[in-house]
């Protein structure tokens, strides 16, 4: 039920964002500032004042994340962020940087490649390493991905700046 519950304000969360960045004018602000602060100042943005707002909705998605983590393990230490962190960031590079849908595939993607490798790490290594060493495929993943593709798998390829 817990988890149900947690896909559940998963998905309103990110709708929420995907409404906020892509139909509004601070998602507007958001993106110009993230595309060239200069210039969007040029344009009446006030580019400090968007970076704050930007970094409060992040603490704020981050505390949800927390919340959600707390009701579905029963635990939170204050060292606790630093695996997921690093997830979140290959999911995220995974499905392409500025790609909101893209890193909720990239996290899915994710998840099954460590369930899966995990489920075949112990013929692979001849029962040599458990499978409490899943986070050796993200990595992986990670890696490949940033050598082949590091625009990621749905994200824009960006051509050179001279």
């Amino acid at each position: 039920v817990t988890q149900c519950l947690i896909l559940g304000l998963t998905v309103a969360i990110l709708a929420a964002l995907m409404y906020l960045v892509n139909y509004t004018k601070l998602g507007r602000a958001m993106r110009a500032t993230a595309e060239n602060p200069r210039v969007a100042g040029l344009m009446g943005v006030k580019p400090d004042f968007i970076i704050s707002t930007t970094f409060v909705i992040g603490a704020a998605l981050a505390a949800v994340a927390g919340l959600m983590w707390a009701a579905n393990y029963g635990t939170v230490q204050h060292t606790m962020g630093f695996m997921p962190g690093l997830k979140a960031f290959t999911a995220a590079v995974l499905g392409g940087i500025g790609n909101l849908a893209g890193a909720v595939v990239g996290g899915l993607l994710l998840g099954l490649i460590e369930a899966i490798g995990a489920g075949y790490l112990g013929d692979l290594t001849g029962g040599v390493l458990g499978s409490h060493y899943a986070d050796i495929f993200a990595f992986i993943a990670l890696i490949l991905v940033l050598t082949l593709r590091p625009s990621g798998l749905l994200g824009e390829r960006v051509a050179d700046r001279a």
